[in-house]
């Protein structure tokens, strides 16, 4: 990993996802370019998800609760890369096997990202980077409703979470 996150070399993606070139995530932010990242959910085989409370140093929703691991995608790097990437980095978890959910667009006032998700199965343990993550628990489908009624959650975690609720 980069030691300083915000000098990593980003895709920049169009509205339409092409690449359309590359900056560091310091200028990405910045200018609130269009991205893109991969979201891992993480269930263990009781169908609970893992969620990751987010440390206060993050660059965007710093103190929130992240329904999916994962992160941006660097230039050069495809969705499945990073993915594998961002688990082994957040959570220490090897080759995990990713099943494709879909690919969606978010954007808010600070985010503008072109995400695909992906799912796995794991029961843990896991190694949980102390630079990104607070802390994490297995949480139900029907609880992250109620979680998010209390505390923040991430806003782009949310959307996916409407997707693939029953």
């Amino acid at each position: 990993m980069n030691p300083n996150p915000a000098e990593e070399i980003v895709a920049i993606v169009d509205r339409d996802n092409r690449p359309i070139g590359a900056v560091t995530r310091r200028i990405m932010r910045q200018q609130k370019l269009i991205h893109q990242a991969s979201y891992i959910l993480v269930f263990n085989t009781a169908g609970q998800l893992f969620i990751q409370k987010r440390t206060q140093n993050k660059d965007i929703y710093p103190g929130y609760w992240d329904l999916a691991a994962g992160g941006v995608v660097l230039a050069g790097e495809s969705y499945e890369k990073s993915a594998q990437r961002e688990l082994r980095e957040e959570l220490g978890l090897g080759k995990a096997k990713l099943k494709v959910l879909f690919d969606q667009y978010y954007e808010d006032s600070d985010n503008k990202v072109w995400g695909r998700i992906f799912s796995c199965t794991s029961n843990g343990p896991f190694s949980l980077q102390a630079e990104e993550i607070d802390y994490g628990r297995f949480i139900t489908l029907a609880e992250i409703a109620t979680l998010h009624q209390t505390e923040p959650v991430t806003p782009d975690g949310l959307q996916l979470l409407q997707k693939i609720m029953p």
